[in-house]
C-alpha cells in the first residue's frame, strides 16, 4: 500500500531563488541594451523630487489617458510604454523603489514615472482631456512647493528614456537592499505556498475520483 504522505514544503531559501528565477528570466528578455536604443521615442528625464509626488498620482493619469478620445500615436506609444515598464518594476510593489536612490528598482521607477509624466504633459494639448489634465498638473506643482521636493535630485534624475528600451531591475543589487530583498523573499514565500496548496489539492482529487 502506498504512503499518503504530503511532499514537504520547499524552502524558504530554494522558493526565493525559483522565483527571482521566474521574474528575472522574463526581464532578461527585454533588458535595456549598454548603448541604449534610439529607435523609438524619446521621454524626457524626472527628477527625484517629482518622482514622490508623480507615483501618488499616477492612478489617475494612466486612467484619464486610457480614456482619452484625442490620441495620436506617439501618445499611444508613450502611453503604452509606462504601463508596460509599471509592470517590469512589479508595479511599484517593492519598497523604497521610488524614494530610495539606492533602491535596484529606482532607475526602473524612474523610467515609468518619467513616461507617466510624459503622458499627463501631453494631455494639455488634447482638447477633451485638457482641463482634467490641468487640475493634475496643478495638484501635482502645489504639492511639490508643499513639500519642497522640487530641488532633490539623485544620480538617475538627468536620464532620459525611449520607448524602444525596456529598464529592467538590478537583479544583481536585490541580496543587498534588505527592503527589497524582505518584499521579494515574502512574495516569493507566498508563491511557494500556493504551488504547495495546488499540488495537495490536485492530489486530493485525483484520490477521491479513484
Amino acid at each position: 500500500m502506498k504512503s499518503s504522505r504530503t511532499t514537504p514544503l520547499l524552502s524558504a531559501p530554494f522558493v526565493t531563488a525559483a522565483f527571482f528565477c521566474v521574474v528575472a528570466g522574463s526581464a532578461f528578455a527585454h533588458s535595456r541594451s549598454d548603448g541604449g536604443s534610439h529607435a523609438g521615442l524619446d521621454i524626457p528625464e524626472i527628477s527625484h523630487g517629482e518622482m514622490a509626488v508623480m507615483s501618488d498620482y499616477r492612478g489617475r493619469i494612466i486612467y484619464l489617458a486610457s480614456r482619452a478620445v484625442d490620441t495620436n500615436e506617439p501618445f499611444r506609444r508613450v502611453l503604452n510604454y509606462a504601463e508596460i515598464q509599471y509592470s517590469y518594476c512589479l508595479w511599484g510593489r517593492i519598497p523604497g523603489s521610488v524614494t530610495d536612490e539606492e533602491s535596484p528598482f529606482n532607475e526602473c521607477a524612474h523610467a515609468y514615472l518619467a513616461a507617466t509624466k510624459a503622458v499627463l504633459l501631453s494631455m494639455r494639448e488634447m482638447p477633451q482631456e485638457a482641463a482634467a489634465a490641468g487640475e493634475i498638473i496643478s495638484a501635482v506643482d502645489a504639492d511639490m512647493v508643499r513639500r519642497s521636493l522640487a530641488l532633490i535630485t539623485c544620480r538617475f534624475s538627468g536620464e532620459a528614456f525611449n520607448t524602444a528600451d525596456i529598464v529592467k531591475p538590478r537583479w544583481s543589487g536585490i541580496p543587498f537592499h534588505a527592503a527589497s530583498m524582505a518584499s521579494l523573499t515574502g512574495l516569493a514565500s507566498l508563491f511557494g505556498f500556493g504551488v504547495f496548496a495546488l499540488r495537495r489539492f490536485l492530489r486530493l482529487k485525483a484520490q477521491s475520483s479513484e
